[in-house]
């Protein structure tokens, strides 16, 4: 059993792991973030290789991955990958 870690932005508690069947993988995720200034938030797609790193948080397992190598982001963007939830990521090959 892998130990827990703590997430520096959100400090919620997470247990990391590897799945070598999604290294490599091309895939897509959308999600949501806040628009400044609002109290709104919009959509983002990406676009990318999972590396096969991810994080699962809670009691059940709520599973994040990692895609990087980023095809498609939004402009201000300013990140080289994203954690995106398993459930929002569409395998593209």
């Amino acid at each position: 059993m892998s130990e827990t870690a703590r997430d520096p932005q959100t400090g919620a508690d997470f247990v990391p792991g590897f799945d070598a069947a999604l290294k490599g993988r091309q895939a897509e995720c959308d999600g949501g973030a806040p628009i400044p200034g609002t109290r709104h938030a919009g959509r983002q797609e990406f676009a990318g290789t999972l590396t096969g790193h991810y994080r699962d948080y809670g009691k059940y397992a709520w599973r994040w991955v990692l895609l990087a190598e980023l095809t498609k982001k939004p402009d201000n963007y300013g990140f080289a990958a994203v954690w995106c939830d398993l459930d929002s990521v569409y395998m593209a090959d």
